[in-house]
């Protein structure tokens, strides 16, 4: 190698500095020859888990009822001092558009619904066929009723 080149090591092997390295995708699934491809939007049900450090209530249900404003399809938010679960649904192609938009919410958020500095502690993304499956057969999370921003 002449003085002063830097050569990087990838799974290919080193290439010399300045070479472009190709990129390529990761295919979520293989699809069966006689599947079409589903483009069109679906509508997933996301349930966001937060918690963090204490924060006065008064200021979590601001910060929650601001973000309902922002994010016209959220559906029900319940709170504590130092933590949050969040619930709408999401129009997106698939699964992971749908999770992406989720793991984003919070922190997008955050500056201008003045929402307290906590983390993402879980993520729930289901299908809209599933939801209605599991409220028929009487478990997992109820219709959001009443709609809107409680405490826990």
């Amino acid at each position: 190698m002449r003085p002063g080149a830097v050569a990087s090591r990838s799974l290919g092997g080193s290439r010399a500095a300045g070479e472009e390295r190709a990129l390529t995708s990761v295919v979520a699934g293989e699809m069966y020859e006689a599947e079409e491809p589903q483009d069109l939007p679906r509508l997933w049900h996301v349930t966001l888990s937060v918690s963090g450090g204490e924060a006065p209530l008064k200021e979590v249900r601001r910060g929650l009822e601001q973000l309902a404003h922002d994010h016209p399809f959220l559906l029900t938010s319940r709170y504590a001092n130092d933590h949050a679960e969040i619930r709408y649904w999401e129009e997106a192609r698939d699964l992971h558009d749908a999770a992406a938009v989720a793991l984003r919410l919070w922190g997008e958020h955050r500056q201008t619904a003045k929402l307290p500095p906590w983390e993402i502690v879980g993520l729930e993304v289901i299908d809209r066929e599933t939801y209605h499956q599991r409220i028929a057969e009487g478990y997992g999370p109820l219709p959001a009723t009443p709609v809107g921003v409680h405490p826990f």
